[in-house]
């Protein structure tokens, strides 16, 4: 049961760093508050794993490489530490 929800969680985080990163590629042309709330929803559950990560990194021409670095580590937690769990 723990396992399963530490997957689960690992799957959420995954998919709303995607989301994030999708999202700050593409801006409205015009004010869209529904977007807004959401990119700030997720960037409010995403920052406190990628905000950590990107102090870390080298800077590397404007690309920001936090949200692969992140999904990695999920990916290894999840590999790693999952089984462990009951």
């Amino acid at each position: 049961m723990v396992r399963d929800t530490v997957g689960l969680l690992v799957d959420v985080m995954v998919w709303a760093i995607i989301a994030q990163a999708l999202m700050s590629w593409f801006r409205p042309r015009s004010y869209n508050r529904t977007y807004y709330r959401v990119l700030r929803f997720l960037q409010g559950a995403t920052d406190p794993l990628l905000e950590p990560i990107r102090r870390l990194l080298p800077a590397s021409g404007g690309l920001d490489f936090s949200p692969l670095v992140a999904i990695v580590l999920l990916q290894l937690l999840r590999s790693v530490v999952a089984p462990l769990l009951p």
